[in-house]
């Protein structure tokens, strides 16, 4: 059984428990039942349409949105319910939201029961997100997802006649790069995940009555976190998964913005082969991150963990070069449980990940022990929890639920604070965590997104 080393500076991740990491002993993959297709919604609207900009101004990086039936004030544009987007105005609400406007000046508000989506059209790059929250008549409790559900807002509330500010980064990405463009994979992020990768930025909205007075965006320059791995970190597009890597963004604070590149399926190998890493290595600079995670996929494709270590290799190198910050994640456990206990489903992968990064010097968040400890809290019955729930009585136990990929962030940021890392001073004020005392499922109240259009097949790989 291979163990990782009681203390390596700077290396070593401690778990907030005070119990050093080890990775359990080989046994062979889970036998648990291959997931189904996720289960249907009760509620289902049109996805946002990707952005062309083709017509509207795309040079233009900021706006002034004020929502309201009054005359705006100065250097705002007015929104109404009825302002759709179009490629030629470059900006509006998404259809199939029942938007009404509530409120008299100086506060007039947009507002619906649910759920609605606001896109711009804007260039590549990262943008600061201020937005006033808050409904003249009724009490409200909203939270605010970008893109590709990446979670920015959680559960704002607001009394009537009460009114909230609040400011968050969204970064914004197109496939081209200088030398060249990511091997999209298609039909899956070519045409539905397409508003991931077009020429502007969504905004989600929802809640309790969702209600938004005025929306300012503009860009900034501001650090970013790079995130390249595969269906556990990246972004997912619909309910009933979703990821770590959509859930992080609502832990940092509005001065670093979170760049996921990571896809579904895919190996280290993959990754490289599309050109993903090269696209992030045009971008990054001193000052920048770049968060890896791979294993899940690396393990059962054609190769073998050298291969795994070869291509990790090959990230270090290439990251080096450009003056960023590596940090690499051990994969977390499937839901393999003996007994009371979390068994190792990963072979050697979580380990050559860290001896990688041990020897190349390396910050390394060992998130294959944290989520050992996170499952084993739980239970083999009560961590299903934390797993995409397939069907009545069934459960992928790969890819997690909202709540699991939430309580999952919060191991990685556990572990960049043990790591000791500079990141860790953009960390919300006040974050803690243990895997060993996690939150309360009843207490994790984010609303879903409703299903946009027929639910996408299970994410490749597993």
């Amino acid at each position: 059984m291979k163990k990782f080393p009681r203390f390596r500076s700077g290396l070593s991740v401690v778990l907030a428990s005070g119990i050093f990491s080890t990775l359990p002993a080989q046994t062979p993959p889970s036998s648990a039942a291959e997931p189904t297709a996720a289960s249907a919604s009760s509620e289902r609207v049109r996805p946002p349409q990707p952005i062309s900009g083709i017509q509207a101004d795309s040079t233009k990086t900021s706006y002034k949105f004020f929502f309201g039936a009054d005359n705006a004030p100065e250097g705002y544009t007015k929104i109404t319910p009825g302002s759709v987007y179009s490629d030629a105005v470059g900006y509006g609400f998404e259809p199939g939201a029942a938007i009404k406007l509530a409120g008299q000046m100086p506060v007039n508000v947009a507002t619906a029961e649910k759920q609605f989506y606001f896109s711009t059209a804007l260039p590549e790059g990262n943008y600061k997100v201020t937005v006033t929250l808050g409904n003249p008549d009724v009490a409200t409790n909203v939270s605010a997802k970008a893109e590709l559900r990446r979670l920015m807002l959680e559960n704002v509330e607001t009394k009537p006649g009460e009114y909230v500010t609040k400011t968050f980064i969204v970064n914004t990405r197109r496939p081209e790069y200088s030398g060249g463009v990511v091997n999209l994979k298609a039909p899956r992020e070519s045409q539905q995940e397409a508003w991931d990768w077009d020429k502007g930025l969504t905004l989600e909205f929802i809640g309790d009555h969702p209600s938004i007075s005025n929306l300012q965006i503009e860009k900034v320059d501001v650090p970013t976190v790079y995130i390249v791995g595969d269906s556990t970190s990246c972004d997912q597009m619909v309910e009933p998964y979703n990821s770590w890597g959509q859930s992080i963004t609502r832990f940092f604070k509005p001065d670093i913005a979170v760049a996921n590149h990571g896809e579904s399926g895919e190996t280290f190998a993959d990754s490289l082969s599309r050109h993903r890493f090269d696209k992030v290595w045009s971008l990054i600079k001193p000052g920048d991150y770049l968060i890896v995670q791979f294993g899940h996929n690396d393990m059962k494709a054609p190769g073998t963990v050298e291969g795994y270590r070869t291509a990790l290799q090959r990230v270090v190198d290439g990251t080096k070069k450009t003056g960023g910050t590596l940090i690499v994640v051990t994969p977390m456990n499937r839901h393999t449980f003996s007994g009371n206990t979390i068994t190792n489903s990963l072979n050697d992968y979580p380990y050559a990940a860290w001896e990688v990064a041990k020897n190349n010097q390396v910050a390394c968040v060992e998130l294959n022990g944290l989520s050992k400890v996170l499952y084993e809290y739980f239970g083999p019955q009560g961590s299903e929890v934390l797993f995409a729930k397939t069907g009545a009585n069934s459960y992928d136990g790969t890819h997690h639920s909202d709540f699991g990929s939430y309580e999952l962030a919060k191991c990685v940021l556990v572990g960049i604070q043990a790591a000791k890392l500079d990141l860790a001073k953009h960390i919300v004020d006040g974050f803690s965590f243990d895997p060993a005392k996690p939150d309360k499922p009843e207490d994790f109240r984010v609303a879903p997104s409703p299903k946009p259009g027929e639910a996408l097949d299970h994410p490749p790989g597993s």
